[in-house]
């Protein structure tokens, strides 16, 4: 009887933690994570591209300069992907303008690994979980989340042009090799 038991219980949870490990069990986060992980490269990558000269390059005086655009979505992926996975955001001096390129782009990859290890462990189970992000805004552990993707997408999409301004193609215009 007591390995009848034991059967049955490996029966029973086998197949929850199949399903806890296979990406088909969570399409949502795991949608979410794609899209994290292919902005994320683009970013660095862009980051990588600019010369260090042109670090401190503005199109117009409102608009940030590439190395404050860089200091800031390295700082608004700590925030919210701390707030979405209840992970304490990463400490430390924080990479400013000032330090210049080198590193910018080390916190910046930082930054993208803390939200990668926070984006791996986020289940749809927990998309529509309540947390609080920017100035004591309500929104869903997903909302932060897409906070962080569309975040990625609207600043490459900035810093694409940038990069173009300068004579430079950004990643995802480049020839493969």
């Amino acid at each position: 009887m007591k390995q009848f038991i034991i059967v049955a219980m490996v029966c029973l949870v086998a197949p929850i933690v199949a399903m806890a490990q296979d990406p088909a069990a969570n399409p949502l986060a795991a949608t979410a994570r794609e899209t994290f992980n292919q902005y994320s490269k683009n970013v660095v990558a862009t980051a990588e591209e600019m010369p260090e000269a042109k670090y401190k390059y503005h199109p117009t005086p409102e608009q940030m300069t590439f190395g404050k655009t860089i200091e800031h979505v390295a700082e608004v992926n700590n925030f919210a992907c701390a707030k979405f996975s209840d992970m304490p955001a990463p400490k430390g001096t924080k990479a400013t303008e000032a330090d210049g390129k080198t590193k910018l782009v080390a916190g910046l990859k930082a930054s993208m690994d803390f939200c990668a290890e926070a984006f791996s462990k986020l289940t749809d189970a927990k998309l529509a979980e309540p947390v609080t992000i920017f100035g004591g805004q309500r929104t869903t552990r997903l909302g932060a989340a897409m906070e962080v993707t569309n975040d990625l997408i609207d600043h490459y999409a900035a810093l694409a042009v940038y990069l173009r301004l300068n004579g430079l193609l950004p990643p995802t215009a480049q020839k493969k090799p």
